[in-house]
């Protein structure tokens, strides 16, 4: 216990000095300050703030009650315990029915600590449990759902959310017999004989459980609710305290989600029967077949504009619980009594017609009786259209429950009429789409082909230029090429490869010709003429759109594993597998071949080198595959 304030009010210093003796040797930890006038009284309580107030009656300006209703108008919540020399037993009473906590004469101190503690901690008790129940009712104001409290078989506690969903208010509610006012007649008797139980054990057969349950509003009208009961021992009673939940939106939604799923079970099955339909006939089976597979859509059926006299809509497919009904019902979609069927007013205003209640809907009179024989009580009609807008049908499904169509339902049974409208376009239009996409295939092939070729065209306006070294980036090309395929690379990339290494040298557009065909070595500035080809060859390449990175390829043929190469001098895997391809092929013919200034060296010249150079300048497994193709496929270079 922390150190305690404690008030005295006693007019004789003696008598205050051993109440705090035996105070102190009962071990209480205290500060004591004694006032024995009424104003040093009330400044006390203002500014000492006391835990506790021990009083004499007898006062030499004013007697312990008065002092008791300062106390009480002051400091309402500090206990109040009269400590006095002498005090009847009608005093008593009176001091305690106006709010003294107890009395202790001082012939009898010995009890005084024992005494404080109790008071003390009675207020504690009080205090808490005045703190839990004004939490309590602020939570229960906060909340949405109502909260209900029972003492006995009525009312004590109805917060807000109560007033709100059972439309009592709290005044019309407390007291009142909660099996009579909030639970329907058919439910009484179950809840009357479960009271006995509950107020002598605290148990009960929905005590702890979450259930639901119907409950009645003020009006009479029943609705579903989210109930979970608990009990709960206060002052030795027994109080159920309800929690309730108006669950009827939820209720709504679970209905109106069940019906959507079963549409989308249905969009889902339909959408399956058009990626395998291979003709109209079958697809259209097969769609009714698996919308009446769904369960509650008992009948359902295709039909067709037709644009004769009486403007007829003839039966193209239909699934279910048919047995002669479409036979007899001669459906139109003129504008007249046997036209005001759903299917004929969706072909006419080109939208989705519910009839939620054939029973009772004024304009299925034709065909009611029918209907209801069949088993139908509602039924949607969804119109088909064409890659136009024009209706050229309509899909009808009858439900087996009236108002079975939610708009989440309807939504989705739009959706699927009209994807089964796409997929009857679908299937006549195949035919041209194939045949179109031939042709579309053709073409590019044309433009691949014509674009190569043009490449290949300015390969060789190249070479014109530079006689001593014609036909080298073909060469290159058909050795670039059979190293990829040695490498196992795909073809497509094989192929891309071919392509750069036909123009890995279209640079050299750029350099004099003078310089291409010195016979003699060239100088440091001719040499730098000659290294710009990589960059320029790019530069010519990087606007073209081809499928593979064939400027980069162009732009990298001169770089080398450790650096030393150029233009941009890259090093390792920042190369391109395939410039790195191309890089050996040329460097091959480049030695082999006959030069301005010097004649070829040959083909063991050239694999001496790059196998002298494998990991340093050339990537070690394209130098292996090129020896391979020499050493054991006795590949040579073409003329």
């Amino acid at each position: 216990m922390d150190e305690l304030r404690i008030l005295l009010l006693e007019d004789t210093p003696t008598d205050a000095e051993l109440v705090e003796y035996q105070l102190r040797k009962a071990g209480l930890v205290f500060t004591a300050q004694r006032v024995d006038t009424e104003s040093a009284f009330r400044q006390a309580l203002a500014v000492f703030n006391p835990d506790i107030i021990l009083a004499d009656y007898q006062l030499p300006a004013f007697d312990g009650l008065q002092a008791l209703a300062i106390a009480q108008e002051c400091s309402p919540d500090t206990p109040y315990l009269f400590v006095t020399g002498a005090m009847g037993e009608e005093l008593a009473a009176e001091s305690i029915k106006r709010g003294a906590a107890d009395y202790l004469l001082k012939d009898r101190l010995a009890r005084l600590p024992s005494a404080v503690r109790r008071v003390l901690e009675d207020k504690r008790r009080q205090r808490q449990r005045h703190e839990a129940e004004e939490k309590f009712r602020r939570i229960g104001e906060a909340v949405q759902d109502a909260i209900v409290m029972m003492t006995g078989p009525r009312i004590s506690f109805w917060n807000t959310a109560a007033e709100r969903i059972f439309g009592y208010t709290a005044e019309e509610a407390l007291g009142q017999e909660v099996h009579r006012l909030i639970t329907p007649p058919q439910a009484r008797a179950a809840f009357e004989e479960g009271l006995p139980r509950f107020h002598a054990t605290g148990e009960g057969p929905i005590i702890g459980k979450l259930l639901e349950v119907t409950a009645l509003r003020k009006g009479g009208e029943e609705f579903p609710v989210e109930l979970s009961i608990s009990a709960a021992l206060l002052d030795g009673q027994w109080r159920a305290i309800g929690i309730v939940r108006d669950i009827t939106e939820r209720k709504r939604a679970e209905t109106a989600l069940a019906h959507a799923n079963r549409a989308l079970a249905t969009l889902s099955a339909v959408n399956r029967q058009l990626v395998h339909a291979s003709t109209e006939d079958g697809l259209l089976r097969a769609i009714c077949q698996t919308i009446v597979e769904q369960r509650g859509y008992r009948m359902a059926w295709v039909g067709y504009v037709r644009h004769d006299e009486d403007k007829s809509v003839d039966v193209e497919a239909s699934a279910g619980h048919d047995d002669g009904y479409l036979d007899a019902a001669f459906v139109t979609w003129a504008d007249s009594e046997r036209g005001r069927s759903p299917t004929g007013r969706a072909i006419r205003a080109g939208t989705a017609q519910v009839c939620q209640d054939i029973a009772h809907d004024p304009l299925n009179l034709p065909w009611r009786e029918a209907a209801l024989r069949h088993g139908y009580r509602a039924s949607i009609a969804l119109p088909l259209r064409d890659g136009d807008g024009t209706v050229f049908g309509a899909l009808t499904v009858y439900a087996e429950d009236a108002n079975a169509f939610s708009p989440g339902e309807i939504e989705l049974l739009e959706e699927m009429a009209s994807d089964l409208a796409f997929g009857v376009r679908i299937l006549h239009t195949r035919q041209e789409r194939d045949l179109a996409l031939e042709q579309a295939r053709r073409h590019l092939a044309q433009l691949r082909d014509s674009l190569e070729d043009t490449l290949r065209t300015v390969a060789a306006t190249v070479e014109m230029r530079d006689p001593y070294t014609a036909g080298h980036q073909k060469r290159v090309a058909d050795l670039a090429s059979a190293i990829a395929g040695e490498m196992g690379l795909p073809a497509e990339q094989a192929h891309a490869i071919n392509l750069a290494s036909i123009v890995h040298d279209l640079g050299k557009i750029k350099i004099p010709a003078e310089i291409l065909s010195k016979p003699g070595h060239l100088t440091d500035i001719e040499y730098s003429f000659i290294k710009i080809h990589a960059q320029a060859g790019y530069d010519i390449l990087k606007g073209i759109n081809f499928p593979w990175p064939i400027a980069q390829m162009v732009l990298q043929h001169h770089e080398r594993l450790d650096g030393s190469g150029y233009p941009q001098g890259l090093r390792g895997d920042a190369i391109l597998l395939e410039a790195r391809i191309i890089s050996v092929a040329d460097t091959v013919d480049a030695i082999s071949s006959h030069r301005p200034y010097r004649p070829g060296l040959g083909v063991d010249a050239a694999l001496a080198e790059i196998t002298l150079q494998r990991g340093i300048g050339y990537d070690p497994e394209v130098v292996d595959a090129c020896l391979a193709l020499f050493r054991e496929r006795h590949y040579a270079l073409k003329e």
